[in-house]
């Protein structure tokens, strides 16, 4: 008896984490933009492609500034780079770590290309916040 209720234990935390590692890996839905990404539609409305959405604050606390806004090239305006599929995968802006050995290749396109269709270019809140001077804090 005591087997039957093992292999009945082991039989549904089998099927438990099955369905976690289901639901972890499947999710049908788009990526949204979350505060401090950057939604990049250049191109993919009129190529049939979603916007790429891209997590920037994800990417900052892997690597400094420099990596992508010195030794890359990127600018430091949403809209202002003129990024596109071939230049990608000639190894430039972001292929130069997609290119599947420092970071996933671009043949995994949804990775990438998640925000829903139509949505403008913009840098997604918190990074376009405006620091306001406290009243009194300059005054003598």
């Amino acid at each position: 008896m005591p087997s039957m209720i093992r292999r009945t234990f082991i039989g549904r935390m089998l099927f438990v984490w099955s369905l976690i590692i289901v639901a972890f890996f499947v999710d049908p839905s788009p990526a949204m933009a979350e505060y401090g990404d950057v939604v990049i539609n250049n191109y993919s409305d009129a190529a049939g492609m979603r916007p790429v959405v891209f997590p920037h604050w994800f990417h900052r606390i892997r690597f400094r500034c420099k990596v992508c806004h010195a030794d890359l090239g990127f600018k430091f305006k949403a809209g202002g780079n003129d990024i596109n599929m071939y230049k990608i995968i000639e190894g430039k802006f972001c292929g130069a770590c997609h290119n599947g050995k420092v970071a996933w290749s671009v043949k995994n396109c949804i990775l990438c290309h998640s925000g829903k269709p139509g949505t403008p270019i913009q840098i997604h809140e918190s990074t376009q916040q405006e620091l306001a001077v406290p009243t009194g804090f300059l005054t003598k």
